[in-house]
């Protein structure tokens, strides 16, 4: 005998038509334009101790931690980005915007460090050692917030508009870790998950579940 799944409702607060969508999507797109300034912010922080527009005992120490907290800013304004763009996902009818939208982190990533890296390798007055530590951690922090800022899979609208017209307000299922939305429970992928969330695929979608089940979905 099969063991019984325990299904978790989803929070219940996804919103249905574009308008409402965008509102459930601004406040963290604000976060993330804050995050993304303070991260800025930490840049040209580094900058100025770089040139030593101020006075810092230790300039090796301060650099670091400035890339540091520029890399944390900047990865936290990416991840609330992101599920802005799960809860409203840009169409696809415009490429550019598409892309822009769905890869701002990236595009903010590389403002974020590469200015400072240039800086630094042009730099001549900086101590051997010293620019090479710092440059090597800017690289590697550059490297870390790209990957970490991409969004490897995004949903488009037309994605969401599609399963909202095939499901409606039917409920589709999905796990804590999987990436997949599914119609069954008993779904053959679902064999070995003990709880599942359930919601609507607008829900669904919100937490970045929008790739359909190759198995109990129906493929167009």
């Amino acid at each position: 005998m099969a063991e019984e799944k325990k299904i978790t409702r989803a929070d219940g607060t996804s919103a249905k038509t574009k308008e409402e969508r965008k509102g459930a999507a601004m406040p963290k797109r604000i976060l993330a334009i804050v995050f993304w300034v303070l991260g800025i912010v930490c840049e040209a922080l580094a900058i100025c101790v770089l040139n030593k527009y101020f006075y810092v005992s230790d300039q090796l120490l301060w650099l670091i931690i400035f890339i540091v907290a520029d890399l944390i800013m900047v990865i936290i304004g990416s991840q609330f980005w992101k599920k802005a763009n799960d809860i409203d996902p840009a169409s696809k009818a415009n490429k550019v915007k598409y892309f822009l939208q769905n890869q701002m982190g990236l595009i903010v990533s590389i403002i974020a460090f590469f200015p400072l890296i240039v800086l630094l390798l042009k730099n001549k007055d900086l101590d051997p050692k010293t620019k090479k530590i710092v440059t090597i951690v800017a690289a590697c922090a550059l490297l870390v917030c790209s990957l970490a800022s991409i969004d490897w899979n995004p949903a488009s609208e037309e994605d969401l508009l599609s399963a909202q017209g095939q499901y409606g307000t039917s409920d589709v299922y999905w796990t804590r870790f999987g990436k997949s939305y599914h119609l069954d429970t008993e779904c053959q992928s679902l064999t070995r998950s003990k709880e599942l969330i359930a919601g609507t695929v607008e829900e669904a979608f919100a937490a970045n579940r929008h790739d359909p089940c190759d198995f109990c979905v129906p493929q167009n």
